[in-house]
């Protein structure tokens, strides 16, 4: 099980990237978008835009914007959720 779940956590490492520092300028791959995560500290990660038809995603986007309307203080798309919440449906969806 050990295993199994440390090439879990590589295979998300790369399929999505994540910036720990918001402020540096990271241009966005053809294909994918960036979005804002947690709860004080938010992080970027950047995600294919192919997640964006699944429900998972759709319904995280939906709490977003009850949450934050359009207005984005980070300039960006942010999600209301922890990090370690957005990395297992990130997991989920990479399983379906």
């Amino acid at each position: 099980m050990g295993i199994h779940r440390f090439s879990k956590v590589v295979y998300t490492k790369l399929l999505i990237w994540k910036y720990v520092s918001s402020s540096t300028v990271i241009d966005v791959p053809k294909g994918h978008f960036s979005v804002y995560v947690g709860e004080n500290n938010k992080k970027k990660f950047i995600v294919p835009l192919t997640y964006l038809k699944h429900s998972l995603f759709q319904n995280l986007l939906n709490l977003a914007e009850e949450e934050f309307g359009y207005a984005h203080t980070m300039g960006g798309l942010t999600l209301p959720c922890k990090e370690e919440t957005f990395v297992k449906l990130i997991d989920d969806i990479q399983l379906t």
